[in-house]
């Protein structure tokens, strides 16, 4: 309350035209803009095919975009913040939200995973997180998940209790009263929302920004194509090509920081060994380190009292 959340902190001394903003465009879907990348296929297959034959390990297009993202958002922090209530965040972690299908039928089930990064993990740990999480929950034996749970808990309610309940969470939301508990659970409260739409052969769209929540951006992945290009000799040649589009909240940062961010991304994307490698831990301020060690000798204490108890 009183412009402190949970899941951020505010941010102060912004530029007046960033803090007014957000009063011009109070809802998110106000605030949208819309950017398209054309990737080439041909440096993805062959880092695909090389980390097969040398490791065993075989990455996907998602893989490499989800760790493309959580690097470009842990080395460009403003595309990390998000509005709320006409504020502006910066978030305290790093999240993506991604659905995916128990099966690829029409009836199959659809789950919404929410998973959480440091920003600094390489590529085979993002691989890892996400497999875990997927294989976690697609066991037909695996406890319900938790935004499964809560969404069901909901959809339980009558209509007119249901739409009651939405706009008390709404206005919890709005003034930072919903637990650290629900918004861990909130698909909806997320750094990026990523679809992978070419796992169903359907070409990338640009997605709508949610209004409750405060997902800053919406990746979708597309199916694979082919596309006349032509070279810096002007000679024309066909491309094996996918395309990624996103939905971007222009509220949280000016033009050109928005540009080097997706350019960074980019980059990665093309060049998937610069994931390979684990970014080292930053080094703490002085007052990092003191809470640091004040956390720490809680602990030790904690430790300590629990050992006396099972004495």
């Amino acid at each position: 309350m009183f412009g402190r959340r949970a899941d951020g902190v505010k941010v102060k001394d912004l530029p007046i035209i960033d803090k007014a903003m957000p009063y011009f465009m109070p809802m998110r879907i106000d605030a949208v803009n819309l950017y398209e990348q054309s990737i080439e296929c041909e440096p993805l297959d062959k880092f695909i095919l090389a980390e097969k034959k040398n490791s065993g390990i075989h990455y996907t297009y998602t893989e490499i975009l989800m760790a493309a993202c959580i690097r470009m958002i842990y080395n460009r922090p403003k595309t990390n913040r998000f509005v709320n209530n006409c504020v502006v965040y910066q978030r305290k972690y790093i999240s993506i939200s991604i659905s995916v299908k128990k099966k690829l039928t029409d009836d199959g089930e659809e789950l919404t995973l929410k998973m959480f990064f440091t920003g600094r993990e390489s590529l085979a740990e993002v691989k890892k997180i996400f497999e875990d999480e997927v294989n976690k929950n697609i066991n037909p034996e695996a406890e319900t998940h938790g935004t499964t749970k809560t969404a069901g808990f909901l959809c339980k309610l009558p209509n007119w209790m249901f739409k009651l309940a939405m706009s008390f969470l709404r206005f919890c939301d709005n003034h930072g009263l919903l637990p650290r508990k629900l918004l861990d659970v909130s698909p909806f409260h997320t750094s990026i929302f990523v679809a992978d739409l070419k796992s169903i052969k359907l070409d990338a769209l640009y997605h709508h920004l949610y209004n409750f929540g405060n997902t800053t951006i919406f990746a979708t992945l597309g199916k694979v194509y082919y596309a006349p290009i032509a070279n810096r000799s002007g000679e024309v040649e066909t491309k094996k090509l996918v395309k990624v589009r996103f939905s971007l909240d222009e509220r949280v940062c000016d033009g050109l920081y928005y540009s080097n961010s997706l350019k960074e991304l980019e980059k990665y994307i093309n060049n998937p060994e610069l994931l390979k490698e684990r970014l080292p831990e930053p080094e703490l301020t002085k007052k990092e380190l003191k809470k640091k060690k004040k956390l720490e000798k809680k602990e030790l204490k904690k430790q300590a009292k629990k050992n006396k108890k099972q004495a």
